[in-house]
Formats: C-alpha cells, structure tokens, sequence
C-alpha cells in the first residue's frame, strides 16, 4: 500500500488516514470512559465512530480484511452519511430546542436513512475511481451524486446555523453551542476553499472533509463536553483528582 507513496506523509495519504482513525476511536472511547451516557455524550460518542468507520474505510479502499473497493465505499458512505442528523440532534439537544427545531432531526434521520438504503441496496450506486496519492476519490452514481452534495452541505448549514441561532436563546448552552459550530466550520471553510481553488478535489470531498473533520472530533470532546457540564464517571473523576 505504502509503496505508491513513496513514504511520503501526504495531507490524507494512508499514513495520515491511519492516525486520524486511531485519534477518533481514542477520543469516542475516552468519552466512553470519562463521562455518563446522556444524549449528549451518546451522540459526540456516535459522531466520533462515524468518523472514524470512514476514516477506516479510506484507508482500507485499496483493498484489505476481504473486502473490495466497493464494500469500503459503501462502508465509508453509510458511516458519514448519517453524521449530518446526528449533528443537528446534538445541536437541537445542547440548545434546548423547541419542537419545531427538533422535527427538523427527524427530518434529517429520515433523509439519512433514505440515503443509506440507497448506497446500500442500489446496484451500481457508488465505485471507488481511485486510491490517489493524497487522497481517495469516491464517486457517486446517478441523480446521487448532485442531490447527496446537496443533502450534506444543506443538513450541515442548517445545524451551523441553527447553532448560532439558539446559542442567542440559550445563555447556559452558549459556548457548547459556539464551540460546536466552530467545529464544523473548521472542516467545512477549508473543504470549500480546497473545491475553490482546485476544482479536480471535488472528487475527493468525503477525503477531504473528514480529513479536517478531526478537528471537529478534538473540539467536540475537548470544549463542548466539558462546557455541556456533561456528568462525569465517579470512577474517572477520582482519577483526575489524584493526578
């Protein structure tokens, strides 16, 4: 695998891909271990899986454990695809949101699962083009391809945006909720500004947006936990104090 690289610590080479999952499966069992299971951490929980399932899933894309290129892709599309709901859920719940806020989750679920029955069930619906140097290019089939770009970038302004909207509401949850829409503005900004300048990383924007996405992972756990006053584990909270 690392031969066509030659060694090279490329943005989203393998290597990159490899230490990026470990820190996002690190970080979800840390939370595991660390805090209380309320919806709140079950969600940053499930997030932090997501990432990394794709993250896996890039890095295996070439081949490995027994399976082929498309089962990797359909692996990675079901793991991000329903990132976007799980999102806006933990947005709706740190803001305290009303319930015609949180119908829009349903919303979002729904499309979510409507999209992975069709990477899943659908013949031919995604392929895997290439393992580039720096990133692997995913490809989408048919009327997929614009509408899922649409699906993506639509559940992740509207969750950006309804975070800035009820952090205005709700004082108590105003930096979990400030820190959350910074987080994905850290994957979004330089995902665009990547598209914008070099129109050929299209392709590739699932690589390149959950590449960026680890720092959302590291904010999520780091900030908006802690600032959610998530509970902590007894246990855990003993070990903190002693050190």
């Amino acid at each position: 695998m690392y031969k066509k690289y030659n060694n090279k610590l490329w943005c989203f080479s393998p290597p990159v891909m490899l230490a990026t999952l470990l820190i996002e499966f690190s970080l979800a069992f840390y939370t595991l271990w660390r805090y209380k299971m309320t919806t709140v951490s079950r969600l940053v929980t499930s997030i932090l899986v997501g990432l990394g399932v794709f993250q896996l899933a890039e890095y295996m894309i070439c081949g490995g454990l027994g399976l082929g290129h498309v089962e990797w892709v359909r692996t990675g599309y079901v793991a991000i695809t329903v990132l976007p709901a799980l999102g806006l859920h933990l947005v709706t719940t740190l803001g305290k949101a009303n319930k015609s806020m949180r119908s829009l989750v349903w919303l979002a679920y729904g499309t979510a699962a409507a999209y992975v029955a069709y990477f899943v069930i659908g013949v031919d619906t995604v392929v895997s083009r290439e393992c580039a140097p720096n990133y692997a290019i995913f490809d989408v089939h048919g009327f997929g391809a614009l509408w899922y770009a649409v699906y993506y970038y639509g559940w992740l302004l509207v969750t950006v945006f309804l975070a800035a909207i009820l952090a205005k509401r709700n004082k108590k949850s105003a930096a979990a909720l400030t820190w959350t829409s910074a987080g994905y503005s850290a994957f979004i900004v330089p995902t665009t500004f990547a598209n914008i300048v070099d129109p050929s990383t299209l392709a590739a924007i699932p690589s390149i947006m959950c590449g960026f996405a680890v720092l959302l992972a590291l904010v999520l756990v780091w900030r908006v936990l802690p600032l959610a006053k998530v509970p902590v584990n007894k246990s855990t909270a003993r070990v903190f104090r002693k050190a």
